[in-house]
């Protein structure tokens, strides 16, 4: 039995400072990289050079359909608190769910992100308006 994952076996969820963002229901691919640095110091007497790594941040971009007006009202939260109309404390976080074929299931919380350019996309008349977010955060975590 294969026990890869495929797209339909993953759930994204957002939440915001109303609660679970219901109008992010129809995504179409979603990414994330967590960023790491290489160091490298070269020392007197040694033959190699000593590697050491660094976590910088996670970057992802997810596009999604919009499905609903309900999207906008997402999308202003978002301008609100980057033009600091509402507090700055208010909270983003996405989560991950991957459900393997054995039933184990890996989630990702990605916590407090920031959302960068907010692009509206219509396409064509025969295709579905759609925007890509993209996101960065400091802090994010496995769920075994």
């Amino acid at each position: 039995m294969s026990t890869r994952v495929r797209g339909q076996e993953t759930r994204i969820i957002v939440s915001g400072p109303r609660g679970v963002e219901q109008s992010i229901d129809a995504v179409k691919s979603f990414e994330a990289e967590f960023n790491i640095d290489i160091l490298s110091e070269g020392y007197l007497g040694e033959v190699a050079e000593r590697q050491d790594e660094i976590f910088i941040k996670v970057t992802g971009k997810m596009e999604i359909h919009i499905p609903s007006a309900a999207y906008f009202q997402f999308a202003q939260s978002i301008i609100d608190r980057a033009q600091r109309r509402t507090s700055a404390n208010q909270v983003f976080n996405i989560t991950t769910s991957l459900t393997f074929p054995d039933g184990r299931r890996v989630r990702t919380v990605f916590k407090n992100v920031s959302f960068g350019s907010i692009p509206l996309n219509v396409g064509a008349r025969d295709e579905y308006v759609s925007t890509t977010l993209e996101f960065a955060t400091a802090d994010a975590s496995f769920i075994l």
